[in-house]
């Protein structure tokens, strides 16, 4: 008895690794060389390609490919129909696959529904891609990026709140959980009250 559960409908590619507690749904394919950690959902019509590496607790919603190329860290969130990409300048009639690109989606991000993130890029821990943005390069920790092409435009916390402009002291406070954000340095961004690799204690 695998320790994950599978739809009827799915394809399960072998070998592949898939952790316990994994839910895979309707008509979803796992390639062979994939790796998914374990508590992971996989929601309707998700692709994963070969040697895709998905850590644990991610969250893929439906009909989102992940193709070879494309790493996504421990409590990922991707939306509905969010794009990844692994190629700059495809054509039909050249194959391209010596030239993808690696892109890597980092702790505790999320990429809203339909954004789209162009191959090559890093998406930083709890970054927070919003619906419908385009990404074409590195975003950083806890960013909200917004629009096309995607822009910066403030901060959010870990649990999804936006964060207000910082105090006299620099201080950010997340209204949902207390939490006190600062920039360490400009452009980097970091928790006061909780470590970063820490698993949030809900």
């Amino acid at each position: 008895m695998t320790p994950y559960f599978a739809h009827a409908s799915a394809y399960i590619d072998q070998p592949c690794t898939i952790g316990e507690g994994t839910k895979i749904w309707h008509f979803c394919h796992i390639m062979p060389h994939a790796s998914i950690g374990a508590h992971c959902t996989l929601g309707q019509n998700v692709m994963v390609a070969s040697h895709v590496q998905i850590g644990n607790n991610v969250k893929i919603q439906n009909n989102v490919s992940v193709y070879t190329g494309i790493e996504l860290e421990d409590d990922v969130f991707c939306g509905p129909s969010c794009v990844f990409t692994n190629v700059i300048n495809p054509r039909s009639q050249i194959n391209r696959q010596s030239e993808y690109q690696q892109t890597l989606v980092r702790r505790g991000a999320t990429i809203g529904a339909n954004a789209t993130i162009v191959c090559g890029a890093t998406i930083g821990r709890y970054a927070f891609i919003g619906a419908g943005a385009v990404i074409r390069g590195n975003v950083p920790d806890y960013a909200l990026i917004v629009g096309v092409p995607g822009k910066q435009r403030g901060w959010m916390s870990r649990h999804g709140q936006r964060l207000p402009p910082p105090d006299e002291n620099g201080i950010m406070m997340c209204e949902i959980s207390g939490w006190r954000y600062r920039e360490a340095q400009p452009g980097l961004v970091r928790c006061l009250d909780w470590p970063e690799e820490q698993t949030l204690d809900i």
